[in-house]
């Protein structure tokens, strides 16, 4: 019985590996969101958002498209820095390979985060979002990486995008530093 209730715990929620501590500054949001990153679901993934952040590869990097009652995109290392060009944000990567897939049963519910990815499902690189809100559309068809464990104020604060591609207007708030933590 112990073993079967152990069992299902495992099932029911991610093990949780090393973290993060976004610092977001801006127009909208100012303040530390805390993420715990799943790497259970997503050990390619986690590993690779860990190694940019400890490279400081998100520091300076913009919230480009956030889309209100959605979410909000960042992680483009890049094209995404602050006094770049932002017509190119979104559109870039790391210098790192493209990942291949790894989806899980895990839901797109509030505070989730996942992957960015272009049409091919094994293109997802640097670039990830945070959700505002439930989106069943996308459970089993993004890669889960992590959860916002604290600052869900910070990231209800970011400036939102205009138009239905979320492309944030003027100075887009930033990713000031990113820290990984265990």
């Amino acid at each position: 019985m112990y073993k079967l209730a152990a069992t299902f715990a495992l099932l029911a929620s991610p093990a949780l590996a090393t973290g993060l501590q976004i610092e977001i500054e801006g127009e909208g949001a100012n303040g530390t969101v805390t993420v715990d990153l799943f790497d259970d679901l997503a050990p390619q993934h986690v590993e690779q958002i860990s190694t940019l952040a400890a490279e400081g590869k998100y520091d300076g990097v913009v919230f480009h498209r956030v889309i209100d009652g959605f979410m909000a995109q960042t992680g483009d290392v890049e094209f995404g820095r602050i006094g770049g060009d932002m017509r190119r944000a979104g559109t870039g990567a790391s210098d790192r390979p493209d990942l291949p897939a790894e989806f899980s049963d895990y839901n797109f519910d509030r505070g989730v985060v996942g992957m960015a990815r272009a049409q091919d499902p094994d293109s997802a690189n640097s670039q990830f979002f945070i959700m505002f809100a439930p989106a069943p559309h996308l459970n089993g068809a993004y890669t889960v990486v992590g959860q916002v464990t604290d600052g869900m104020d910070v990231v209800d604060a970011i400036k939102r995008g205009d138009g239905p591609n979320g492309t944030v207007i003027g100075q887009p708030d930033v990713m000031k530093k990113v820290t990984v933590t265990e």
